[in-house]
């Protein structure tokens, strides 16, 4: 039954598909270590200078990363235009106990570096070279297909509201040979398939910020990451950073290892982004600390100051009131504290930054190493957010009292959930169904809801405005014409990412135990043909069936023993997938056309399964006898079921 395992494992481990590789911070089911901020002494909020930080996190790091199991950690702060401090923490070679320099080891930002690219793009928008809302197919070289009646915009693909399914295809890659250029990708494979209309809802796009960098190449004629040290990184001053893949070996000397865990201690690959413009950079502190600066300086050298508060300032507030999106940037304001930022996330590397606007302040947090269950996302999380707890005490104001709907609120909110990044057409889409959260109401009519870890309570304090107790997060739904939710989103993913409704026939809560009883009842029927065979040969008894009857019996057996093979075909696919995410090759993709075409099984199955019960029915055999003919038809199609709701069906294979 290693097979099935295997099946279990790839629906299990769907949901860290989705997240591992993402660039998005996304809420976390598993439990994870609470990391708290020992309380200032003072009352009041503290004093933002370097020794106060450096105190600060002397007595925060260490032990966050010692119940987080992580290896090291980077802290850059800056104040008034300046690095207050840049912190390393742990090792940056574990085996060799090198300690990690806060200020020129290089770490991997994640999609951080998406921040470049669109500066890049906002640089080229100001030339006059790209026009935020025209067609992006007026760029390319190769054509986006039409879809809603509506083109995709830049300003769309900026606002990740092109509404482009997921990519995984080799999103992040350890074998250099399997690398390709920037245009050698996008070009290898159709582009994702559309499934929301654009400006409308949000689903954060690697693949978006791919086109767009792709088309600053274009554009300007000059290779991305040539254009981006020329234009991007040299007027910031940061002589340490890089998109080149590999590595340059002028950098080699000063990147850290990364790790899955300090306890694993292992060192990885230098993981390899194929999309590049979405994620690729290696930078070093310092050098995260003078982009920060450019930031909130509104560097001129880069861009015009209007042009920067353009990036800003033009949000798309989906989900008043909560933060929207700017131009590339996530807006993470905290009441009056004006807040732009991005989070990043590679396999090893884990990383926010925020800057304050109007305060000349910002933070950069990065560490490398997960963590068992996912605690990198947590602590890195707490860091930005006790900092600003910390040093903006106004961020901390009381929740509220509950209104009085929240009860009748709460209960029309609470089920399941799908996120908008997902992917509808393809065998991936079983990760929409593995991925599916889910929202309770307790006894006070309080939402429960994870954040990043353990379920937090949502307490309402607004019409279908939720606050977390305990945070400043806010939570909304946003209800259809006929009183229905349409969706519900949340700080800090609000301007990334919505959650619409499961529908019941898609509900994991449901469907799991119906699908399991199928296969029980397949199994059962399975193992009772051998037993029921041994048992006549034991007491010498003839088999009671002859002529059609018994080939229809032995067909429906034949049947159900197709319904495993496409089980276990599928599930070794899984496995395969899983065991090579970071260089799915060729021979996958051939693995992937059997396990396509293994539907034929499924159909076969199905008309052998109906057959039987015809025969069983219009014959004299006894009632159970009839009664089971019909299970084994519902079990063969649920599982059919199952899998054309789940994408098991469908004949895409670029994914």
């Amino acid at each position: 039954m290693k097979w099935l395992g295997s099946l279990v494992l790839a629906l299990s481990c769907a949901t860290a598909l989705a997240q591992e590789g993402g660039a998005d911070p996304q809420p976390l089911d598993s439990p994870v270590p609470r990391v708290e901020t020992p309380e200032p002494v003072s009352q009041g909020p503290a004093s933002l200078t370097r020794t106060d930080v450096d105190a600060w996190l002397d007595g925060f790091m260490p032990n966050a990363m010692s119940v987080a199991d992580i290896v090291g950690a980077q802290v850059v702060v800056v104040k008034d235009g300046e690095i207050l401090t840049a912190r390393g923490f742990g090792y940056s070679d574990l085996e060799a106990r090198t300690p990690v320099d806060g200020s020129g080891d290089m770490f991997r930002p994640g999609s951080i570096s998406k921040l470049f690219t669109w500066i890049a793009v906002m640089q080229q928008v100001e030339a006059g070279r790209i026009d935020l809302d025209a067609d992006v197919n007026t760029y390319l070289d190769f054509e986006i297909p039409d879809a809603f009646d509506a083109p995709i915009t830049m300003r769309n693909l900026m606002t990740h509201t092109a509404g482009f399914q997921e990519r995984l295809y080799n999103l992040i890659i350890g074998d250099p040979a399997l690398n390709l250029s920037l245009e050698e990708f996008l070009k290898q494979a159709p582009p994702p398939s559309r499934i929301f209309p654009p400006g409308e809802t949000p689903g954060y796009s690697n693949y978006g910020t791919a086109l767009a960098g792709y088309i600053v190449q274009r554009v300007t004629g000059q290779g991305f990451e040539d254009y981006v040290d020329e234009h991007v990184f040299a007027p910031m001053g940061m002589e340490r950073a890089t998109f080149r893949q590999p590595l340059p070996a002028e950098f080699e000397p000063f990147m850290v290892n990364g790790y899955a865990s300090a306890s694993d201690g292992v060192a990885q690959y230098y993981e390899l982004v194929p999309m590049s413009p979405a994620g690729s950079v290696a930078a070093s502190g310092e050098a995260m600390g003078r982009f920060m600066i450019a930031l909130l300086e509104r560097n001129p050298e880069v861009m015009s100051a209007e042009t920067w508060e353009q990036m800003y300032e033009t949000l798309y507030p989906l989900t008043p009131p909560l933060n929207a999106m700017a131009l590339g940037f996530w807006q993470l304001d905290k009441g009056d504290l004006r807040i732009r930022g991005h989070g990043g996330d590679t396999n090893f590397f884990h990383s926010d930054l925020n800057v304050m606007l109007d305060d000349g302040v910002g933070i950069y947090v990065t560490v490398y190493s997960t963590g068992p269950a996912g605690e990198a996302g947590a602590l890195r999380f707490a860091v930005t957010t006790r900092f600003e707890e910390r040093y903006f005490p106004e961020v901390t104001q009381p929740v509220g009292p509950r209104l009085d709907t929240a009860m009748e609120h709460g209960a029309l909110v609470a089920g399941t959930y799908e996120s908008s990044r997902t992917i509808e057409t393809n065998f991936a889409a079983i990760l929409r169904f593995a991925g599916q959260s889910t929202i309770t109401q307790n006894e006070d009519g309080d939402l429960v809801f994870p954040l990043f870890g353990p379920p937090v309570v949502w307490r309402e304090v607004e019409p279908f405005v939720w606050r977390h107790v305990g945070g400043y997060e806010r939570m909304a739904a946003v209800l259809d014409e006929d009183g229905q939710v349409e969706y519900v989103t949340f700080e800090p993913v609000s301007p990334i990412m919505h959650l619409i409704p499961a529908p019941w026939w898609r509900t994991a809560s449901l469907v799991t135990p119906v699908l399991i009883l199928a296969i029980l009842a397949l199994l059962a029927t399975l193992a009772l043909w051998p037993v029921r065979a041994i048992v006549r040969w034991r007491y010498k008894r003839a088999f009671p069936l002859t002529g059609r009857e018994a080939l229809a019996y032995r067909a429906a057996r034949g049947g159900i023993v197709l319904v495993f093979a496409f089980l276990l075909i599928w599930g070794l696919t899984f496995q395969t997938m899983f065991a090579n995410l970071t260089g799915l090759g060729s021979g996958f993709i051939s693995q992937l056309y059997i396990a396509i075409a293994a539907q034929f099984l499924l159909y076969l199955a199905l008309a052998a399964t109906v057959w039987n019960a015809f025969v069983v029915w219009t014959s004299a055999q006894s009632w159970f006898a009839k009664l089971w003919s019909v299970v084994i038809i519902a079990s063969v199609a649920m599982v059919l079921f199952f899998a054309g709701t789940n994408g098991l069906l469908s004949w895409e294979t670029s994914f």
